[in-house]
């Protein structure tokens, strides 16, 4: 039982031993503490750091969202799940457009009713997205039915 409890323990670190473990400067480390970016407890005159706070801070500062560029613009212009306004700028614009086009399946048609309701999800001008859509080629319009564009490539 002694174990069980042992393994349970979260291990702390100091600031001295993250800066080591880093190879950064103990400032940094200490900078970020007191900013509240690195979560930590002062206890003292300095600071400890969770093991699993570390780990979660690493894995939100790794370059990993710099994978996904679209994911930014997505962020920057969605609030309470929806699009408020689409951008100006038609790279900008296609990474929004693809996020709505994602909730289509390829090869099933729609009906504009259908379509519309979907888009409206994401944004209050559907008659346009689905206008965007259409001269992006990313579906295609034929007897008031949409069909998502099984070639068309996304930019992510």
């Amino acid at each position: 039982m002694d174990e069980i409890i042992q393994n349970s323990t979260p291990k702390f670190y100091t600031t001295n031993e993250i800066a080591e473990m880093l190879r950064m400067n103990v400032q940094v480390i200490a900078r970020k503490l007191q900013a509240g970016e690195l979560p930590g407890y002062k206890i003292g005159k300095d600071w400890r750091i969770k093991d699993s706070d570390l780990n979660e801070w690493l894995e939100k500062h790794s370059n990993k969202s710099a994978m996904e560029p679209g994911q930014k613009i997505i962020e920057r212009f969605m609030r309470d799940g929806k699009f408020q306004a689409l951008p100006v700028q038609r790279k900008k614009r296609a990474y929004i457009l693809e996020h709505i086009l994602g909730q289509f399946e390829v090869n099933r048609v729609y009906p504009e009713k259908e379509v519309n309701e979907i888009i409206t999800g994401f944004h209050d001008d559907y008659c346009r997205v689905r206008c965007e859509f259409v001269d992006e080629k990313m579906m295609y319009r034929k007897d008031g039915n949409y069909r998502r564009n099984a070639s068309y490539r996304f930019t992510r």
